[in-house]
């Protein structure tokens, strides 16, 4: 490395470290009135935005990187559907940040399914289910997911964060125990919020720790419910399913699997966790999904019991309040649905391109953590600055990747996260690879 070089990276790691000092001060300080501070000024603060914590952290993060030279990597504008290509900026790009895995978001066919909604029920359902918005098609697609999953029934949400906040923050309360993985979604975090249940976090898929856990705390509860994902989206792995099943048995607790990711995806024919691990759909208590992935369309849905539906259906707030799902979005998640039945080579085409990835990745040396090569893989660079310069630099050569940077995850975890498509070519794949390996 030249002194120039040595300068510059010297700066850099200074400049970081500055930024996080800030970044940490500014999450601990908290404000309380001294006794000389009376009257209304003293509480000027806590009525202005510019004020608010989280504006004061943004503006930390946006000033650290524009002394780092490093361009935002959010809010790009795609001009079309964006798959394993896309256009940016009136180019295209081979894209790798979308959740698009079967290419079946732009499809004719699921495209041509929310045409004839709009034609047969217009864009909006225009009330909340319970009152008049309900719709052939939502029975239609809660019936065809239920029977996908092989349990009594289904239930679908307008958003696939609010069917994690509402269904926790609904069925548990003050006397109950949720425990979840420390990479759990954001939104099981605030439905546990929400519920005022005790919430202990376990070590991602340190499944001796959940035991601990429930061996040490499951007699002070009444209801005890364990949340684990199918396909964690930051690393790319998922946990042992079977063992947590005999685990929820073993401490009478219910076990709720967010498919976000891992449905369409795992499995020889995209039926997710429970395929991938050759576990019955029943044995989950609680079985969630969004519909924004391999469905093609925007919201959320849980599957089970007839019991467990029965009662979201008639009391969970996010779906007893809120308007029911647009006609056309639940056409679009069926057709996407039926595609997946009928057409399992694609989910074949997406293992065999992730593998590939992955495998290539490995053998120049990348780390890509603990990733099963299935649509997810990241590339860890263990610098924010190094992240957002590559993936600014890809760009640039035509190639679209989003980082991940502190404080979304730890600096010596900072990344780019590539998502895989069933329509990226070999081609695409090695000529992402060798370009990065020239940037870094």
């Amino acid at each position: 490395m030249t002194s120039l070089n040595l300068a510059k990276s010297l700066k850099q790691k200074l400049i970081q470290q500055t930024l996080e000092k800030k970044l940490k001060k500014a999450e601990s300080e908290g404000w309380k009135p001294t006794p000389q501070q009376t009257g209304s000024s003293a509480f000027n603060k806590h009525c202005q935005f510019d004020q608010h914590p989280g504006y004061k952290q943004l503006q930390i993060i946006k000033n650290g990187a524009k002394s780092l030279g490093v361009p935002s990597p959010f809010f790009k504008i795609h001009q079309g559907v964006a798959g394993a290509t896309s256009i940016i900026d009136d180019h295209q790009v081979i894209n790798f940040a979308s959740y698009n895995y079967l290419n079946l978001s732009g499809h004719p066919e699921v495209n041509q399914a929310a045409v004839d909604a709009i034609h047969q029920y217009g864009t909006s359902v225009s009330a909340s289910r319970i009152v008049s918005g309900e719709r052939p098609i939502h029975q239609e697609l809660e019936a065809a997911f239920a029977a996908t999953y092989e349990v009594e029934d289904a239930l679908v949400y307008v958003s696939g964060h609010a069917t994690n906040v509402s269904t926790i923050g609904y069925l548990f309360g003050p006397k109950d125990l949720i425990i979840h993985d420390e990479y759990i979604h954001n939104s099981s975090v605030v439905g546990s919020q929400l519920s005022g249940a005790k919430r202990i976090p376990f070590a991602h898929n340190d499944l001796d720790a959940l035991e601990k856990i429930l061996t040490e705390n499951r007699h002070q509860f009444e209801q005890v419910l364990i949340v684990v994902e199918g396909l964690y989206s930051m690393d790319g792995d998922y946990p042992d399913l079977a063992r947590l099943v005999d685990i929820k048995q073993q401490h009478h607790a219910f076990l709720m699997v967010d498919e976000a990711h891992s449905f369409g995806v795992l499995g020889a024919s995209g039926k997710g966790l429970r395929e991938e691990a050759h576990v019955a759909g029943k044995d989950v208590d609680i079985w969630m999904g969004t519909l924004s992935k391999t469905l093609s369309g925007c919201g959320g849905y849980i599957a089970g019991s007839s019991a467990l539906i029965e009662n979201l259906r008639y009391l969970s707030p996010g779906f007893l309040y809120s308007v029911g799902l647009p006609a056309p979005t639940a056409a679009a998640a069926l057709a996407s649905l039926q595609i997946i039945q009928k057409e399992p080579q694609r989910i074949q085409k997406l293992r065999s391109i992730s593998q590939s990835f992955i495998r290539q990745a490995k053998a120049m040396g990348f780390n890509t953590g603990d990733s099963v090569g299935m649509a997810i893989i990241p590339i860890i660079l263990g610098s924010s600055v190094k992240a957002a310069n590559a993936s600014a630099a890809l760009l640039e050569k035509g190639i679209n990747v989003q980082p991940i940077l502190y404080p979304a995850v730890p600096e010596r975890s900072a990344r780019l996260r590539f998502f895989l498509s069933c329509e990226h070519t070999e081609e695409q794949v090695q000529l992402t690879l060798n370009t990065l390996k020239t940037l870094l």
